[in-house]
């Protein structure tokens, strides 16, 4: 039975693919800050750890392996998902805005890499970096969001070269718009702007965006569990754009 960590699991994409995994075979071990809600997932699971840890701090990468060696005796997969970067003018955003930023879903997902690779090299295993289309695709409301997520799809290439030689899957995905809570409030507030209904505010957002439609959590995880499979195995270093479009760059 395989074992994975998932950051980022207590909600949105991280709880659909920490459900997806589980459903797979797998052993899985949840990390946010959320006690209560890792807690109410893991229940849900059954064969699942739940650690409740920011990963902005630079020892809780270490001490998230740990937990998950403590618990089920290795590390098969690392799936990076944790990380939301503030959206906004360029002008208005702070020092701190930026740094916050790069310290979970770039820093975190580094430091987590470096902590699980020994074990991942051990066992032929596979890390996943959830990036964001704002990496190929920047905005300007999304200049730290763009910006991290480039760095986030060129630390990928990078590992993918690293587990040519350690024998480690690499590869990252490229969500656009998925409909998570901090969507639905983008999209509620659109249609308080407009004064337009709910269905009427996502028609507009898909035109605004150019996209064929917004994605569900579920469609990240089942991408997950292909990367996964020994269909997937193929993939790697693979920047998987599922976006429904929005990425034009070729």
């Amino acid at each position: 039975m395989k074992t994975a960590i998932v950051t980022g699991a207590s909600r949105g994409i991280g709880r659909a693919i920490a459900l997806g995994l589980a459903a797979n075979g797998a052993q899985v071990v949840l990390c946010a800050r959320d006690r209560e809600l890792l807690e109410s997932l893991a229940r849900e699971i059954g064969n699942a750890c739940p650690v409740a840890l920011d990963l902005r701090l630079p020892d809780s990468p270490a001490k998230l392996v740990d937990a998950a060696l403590e618990a089920f005796g290795g590390v098969d997969i690392v799936v990076n998902n944790a990380g939301a970067t503030k959206r906004g003018e360029f002008e208005t955003l702070t020092d701190d805005d930026w740094m916050d930023g790069y310290a979970l879903k770039m820093f975190g997902a580094v430091r987590l890499t470096r902590a699980a690779w020994p074990h991942l090299r051990a066992r032929a295993g596979s890390l996943i970096n959830i990036a964001g289309s704002g990496g190929r695709t920047p905005g300007a409301q999304f200049t730290i969001g763009g910006s991290v997520n480039a760095a986030l799809l060129s630390f990928t290439k990078a590992m993918a070269d690293v587990g040519l030689r350690d024998g480690v899957q690499v590869n990252a995905i490229n969500p656009g718009p998925v409909r998570t809570a901090r969507l639905e409030k983008r999209l509620a507030q659109l249609a308080a702007d407009k004064r337009i209904d709910a269905a009427a505010a996502l028609d507009l957002f898909k035109r605004e965006e150019k996209i064929s439609k917004v994605g569900e959590p579920e469609d990240i995880a089942a991408m997950v569990a292909f990367i996964l499979s020994d269909a997937g195995r193929l993939l790697h270093g693979s920047l998987i754009d599922m976006d429904g479009g929005l990425t034009k760059t070729m």
